[in-house]
């Protein structure tokens, strides 16, 4: 079954030692994926909306369409918790 996965990130993000860091892919876009292959550096030029939702091909390359972006509904609220027990007599 095919999804949608909305990725938000626009980089990558660095993990390990400070002297040897690795780059993970954020963005979902890199071919290399988890490893980040800088991607998303050519798709900051190509999102320009940030108000847009952009769908990309299966090889993650080209943008095939822009949506407007419809935010998830919010979750629904709490239960309210249980009602106390009655006091004995």
């Amino acid at each position: 079954m095919p999804r949608l996965v909305r990725m938000h990130h626009t980089g990558s993000i660095k993990v390990g030692p400070s002297d040897k860091p690795i780059s993970i892919c954020a963005c979902g876009l890199s071919r290399t994926f988890p490893i980040c292959d800088g991607s998303h550096k050519a798709a900051r030029l190509v999102e320009t909306d940030p108000d847009a939702l952009y769908v990309y091909d299966p090889d993650r390359v080209n943008v095939v369409e822009v949506r407007r972006d419809v935010p998830p509904p919010p979750p629904p609220p709490p239960e309210p918790p249980p009602a106390p027990a009655p006091l004995a007599n």
